[in-house]
């Protein structure tokens, strides 16, 4: 049965974690295991709920319980339910509601590198991207394409930030992940050694006139093989692209010199599928 509270007090410490904390605060990378995250709409709440997140509570806009989050809240127990006017509510939180819904909820325990990995043939490595948006397209296309995990560097920005995971459309709950270090100085090195003794070719995304085509037979012939993709600008590092096995560019035309990261990993992951 859901316990409905009707907003009357918007200084309720309980609506914090949706008005008032930090993405940093949300974080807590200094306790780990009192980590939450918002998942945005009941499409992707009910998707982290089908990968076994747990939902501490909710905000809705009031129209919602009986309408489309009506089968959320009753897969969501006795997490506290707290709604309002759609108006009322982008004033707490100093934005509309898409789809009028939030959930926040627990993060799990990241995995190793070494376990998230095992059997896995295409991973994808995203090196200091910073926009949650792009962030959360290329797990989209990660998850359809045929990547098997993704690894985010430390200067990566929050796959379980609030905007990748609604652009994401919820793939972020499906797709494995974890961080390649948790330190800067640990990528490229140790992070690209890691990879090696995994097994794995390195290719580098960048634009360079030494780069091979990424059409080229030997990139899809590699067994197993990590797409490495750079922060939106400036793109990878010198030194991760002198650590890798490969530098891999996409063709243009029209005097175009690249794409959005998150366009680029889209041909990237389809060219570079494992067959």
């Amino acid at each position: 049965m859901p316990n409905i509270i009707e907003i009357t007090d918007f200084s309720l410490p309980e609506l914090d974690i949706f008005a008032r904390l930090t993405q940093a605060q949300l974080l807590n990378r200094r306790e780990p295991e009192k980590g939450l995250f918002i998942a945005e709409s009941p499409k992707v709440i009910g998707h982290a709920l089908d990968a076994g997140y747990e939902p501490v509570s909710l905000l809705m806009e009031r129209r919602q319980i009986d309408g489309p989050a009506r089968d959320i809240l009753a897969r969501c127990g006795e997490a506290p339910v707290y709604t309002a006017g759609r108006d009322l509510l982008a004033q707490l939180t100093g934005y509309p509601l898409t789809r009028g819904v939030l959930c926040a909820m627990r993060r799990p325990p990241l995995p190793g590198v070494e376990a998230l990995c095992a059997g896995a043939r295409r991973v994808a490595v995203l090196e200091g991207i910073v926009d949650p948006t792009n962030v959360g397209a290329i797990f989209r296309s990660a998850a359809a394409l045929h990547v098997d995990a993704l690894l985010v560097t430390p200067t990566c920005c929050d796959p379980l930030h609030r905007r990748a995971v609604r652009v994401s459309m919820g793939t972020v709950f499906q797709i494995p992940w974890t961080r390649i270090g948790s330190e800067p100085a640990h990528w490229p090195r140790p992070g690209i050694d890691r990879l090696r003794a995994l097994g794995f070719q390195t290719a580098a995304m960048a634009l360079s006139d030494t780069a091979v085509s990424i059409e080229d037979p030997r990139l899809m012939a590699e067994e197993k093989l990590a797409i490495v993709l750079g922060t939106e600008g400036d793109g990878l590092s010198e030194r991760t692209i002198a650590a890798c096995d490969y530098t891999v560019c996409i063709p243009m035309s029209h005097q175009v010199d690249s794409l959005n990261v998150a366009a680029a990993s889209a041909v990237a992951f389809w060219q570079l599928r494992a067959r």
